[in-house]
């Protein structure tokens, strides 16, 4: 930490002893060394803290570069999947299946195919027969009956 040698401390000891004096010398020493001792458990209790954090950071780091690895990863899965969808894919072939009726245009059902169901236009309507002098009226047949 500090360069001080042998020679040093020797001569802060006697400006010591003789500024502070024979008798008060013991506790002031022992003051010192306690608040020496504090400053280095300070000291090296943030310097641990500091470790553990860089610690942290290192590993936070590497699983940051295992990500990176796993991301360009997926990105070549994803584009060999993207290839493999496109090499299956041939325009040119038709489905074995028939196309579902709501693909095609109604206009294209009736002309094109056999079997399409017939349109409102192309059905015959139905009238109902007008009601036999037996039967009760009902509500709906109330019109017939004033044609009649």
């Amino acid at each position: 930490m500090f360069d001080i040698g042998f020679w040093e401390l020797g001569l802060i000891g006697v400006v010591a002893l003789l500024v502070i004096g024979p008798e008060r010398l013991p506790g002031v020493a022992r003051s010192a060394g306690m608040w020496i001792g504090r400053a280095r458990r300070f000291v090296s209790t943030t310097q641990a803290e500091i470790n553990k954090e860089l610690s942290k950071a290192d590993e936070l780091r590497r699983l940051m570069e295992e990500q990176a690895r796993i991301k360009s990863a997926h990105e070549i899965i994803e584009q060999t999947a993207n290839e493999v969808r496109e090499s299956l894919s041939v325009p040119s072939l038709k489905p074995d299946y028939p196309p579902k009726a709501e693909d095609k245009d109604d206009s294209e059902e009736s002309e094109s195919s056999p079997t399409a169901r017939p349109t409102a236009a192309a059905t015959p309507t139905t009238q109902a027969a007008p009601p036999s002098p037996n039967e009760p009226l009902k509500a709906n047949d109330a019109k017939h009956d004033q044609s009649a």
